[in-house]
């Protein structure tokens, strides 16, 4: 089989690849961070509204569009909507190679600290004083946290090296499995343990009045973007090696709800342990405003070895957030290879490209905190500003086609009504309303330092590096739209090869 016609083995290779893609570090990372930030039930309720209004028929839509031309971001933006929007899947492309840099390096931290929690270094008695040295030692020392980066992405790159079927597929198909075997495993041990029923009420509570609170719906449906890959480019990647009878309405909806079932699942590994392990009320409320790194890597790390068989708990989750953190690496790197092979690369040829280009782009990440911090603070909207342009090519195609026939298919188990249609038009006032909110607050929470470029976290930072990716992805949309060669519709393959 060519490198053009390269496809997923079974429907089900399909799903634990996009499992795959959706359940990675954001969910284990960030998800019960921002739960616990947010006021545990309020925010799940909005989370769940955002999976429905944004991710999933997001998640429609990039498939429709990666089937319909066959081609990775680029091409499928010249093809599906017009060459001069080409640059828009250039944008798409560059957000999700530039959060490959530093997920990479996230990678890295959980294989280090899955050596940590199974030698023994956390040790019951340790306290934040301890565990916040051995995070800030390892973190401040480049000749581990390089070294690690490297080897995440060499072994990410030997998986997509091997192509869809043999590489991706085959990894998926053993990796999403184990996952979900050891979060289980942990929110079991998690959830039986005395007192964490407080932990329970936190997360699920409803708090009905807390919805009125704008910040609980950006934080939900960042999430909802971040977590279940909607508007990364992964969709629209992974659909061109679908066969023609593919159920999208069917699998993005599984996605969608394997993506959130991972994500709580992992909350319970994680909220119901501090509520129950922790000494005072006023140390659980420092956990919980304490930020990614902190709940995982310097709280957990000392609350783990106080649990009954915390060693194997901690390492186990470790481990979870290793391959997590794999699985959604893969398809990041797949993101950036698709692109060149439409442009007349061998997948082995392209895979070196990005892999070698990951590795040395991601040695800032690996470098300095502040950097990586950065970028997560800027890329995050990035994704935003992704589902926007997704938006816009799914509406200028003409939204009610799409969905009755390109979604609505004979073979599809799960007819579409139009409530789709409408949540995309919606994404445009989602958009201006969400982010607008979010500029407006983090204005004022520096207003001296609101523009400058190069604060850590300034909204002057965003908009230096949109306006560079934008400028980027403007004067290379003749170069690109030429260098890609034609793609092929999936949905007229001959009817064999969708059997």
């Amino acid at each position: 089989m060519s490198q053009k016609n390269e496809q997923w083995g079974s429907r089900w290779g399909f799903i634990a690849a996009a499992m795959g893609m959706a359940i990675g570090t954001g969910n284990i990372w960030r998800f019960p961070r921002v739960v616990a930030a947010n006021g545990g039930g309020p925010f799940i309720i909005a989370w769940t509204i955002a999976l429905f209004v944004w991710a999933i028929p997001l998640l429609m839509g990039e498939m429709v569009m990666g089937r319909k031309t066959g081609l990775g971001t680029i091409g499928a933006f010249r093809d599906f909507v017009g060459r001069k929007f080409a640059w828009m899947g250039t944008w798409i492309c560059v957000i999700c190679l530039a959060i490959m840099f530093y997920y990479s390096v996230i990678m890295g931290w959980c294989i280090k600290y899955f050596t940590l929690a199974a030698s023994g270094t956390f040790k019951a008695g340790m306290g934040t004083e301890a565990t916040e040295a051995i995070w800030n030692t390892f973190t401040t020392s480049p000749w581990q946290t390089i070294p690690l980066h490297f080897i995440s992405m060499l072994i990410a790159g030997v998986i997509i090296y091997k192509g869809v079927k043999d590489g991706i597929e085959k990894a998926c198909k053993i990796m999403i499995p184990t996952l979900f075997i050891l979060l289980i495993a942990a929110a079991i041990r998690s959830i039986t343990l005395p007192g964490a029923l407080k932990g329970l009420e936190y997360m699920f509570s409803p708090r009905l009045d807390m919805l009125l609170d704008p910040k609980i719906w950006l934080a939900a449906f960042t999430q909802a973007a971040w977590s279940t890959g909607a508007g990364w480019g992964f969709i629209i990647t992974y659909a061109v090696y679908t066969k023609r009878k593919e159920d999208i309405a069917g699998n993005c909806m599984i996605m969608g709800f394997g993506n959130n079932v991972g994500s709580l699942i992992a909350g319970l590994a994680i909220l119901p342990a501090i509520f129950a392990l922790s000494p005072t009320q006023a140390f659980t409320n420092e956990i919980l405003a304490s930020g990614n790194t902190g709940l995982t890597f310097i709280y957990l790390a000392q609350l783990f070895p106080t649990m009954p068989g915390g060693r194997i708990i901690g390492s186990i989750f470790f481990l979870a957030m290793a391959i997590a953190a794999l699985s959604s690496l893969l398809p990041m790197i797949e993101v950036g290879v698709r692109n060149l092979m439409d442009a007349g690369f061998s997948r082995k040829k392209a895979t070196i490209t990005i892999i070698v280009m990951g590795m040395l782009l991601g040695i800032p990440s690996a470098y300095s905190l502040d950097f990586l911090n950065n970028q997560d603070w800027v890329l995050g909207i990035g994704l935003l500003v992704s589902g926007l342009f997704v938006a816009f090519a799914l509406m200028k195609y003409g939204l009610e086609s799409i969905r009755t026939k390109m979604i609505n298919t004979e073979w599809t188990d799960f007819k579409i009504g139009k409530w789709w249609s409408v949540c995309v038009r919606l994404f445009p006032v989602l958009f201006v309303f969400i982010t607008g909110w979010w500029i407006w607050q983090a204005i004022s929470w520096d207003p001296e330092n609101w523009w400058k470029p190069f604060e850590v976290y300034s909204v002057g930072t965003i908009l230096f590096q949109f306006v560079i990716i934008i400028f980027f992805g403007l004067i290379t949309n003749n170069i690109f739209t030429r260098a890609i060669g034609k793609g092929r519709d999936i949905t007229q393959l001959p009817v064999k090869e969708g059997k």
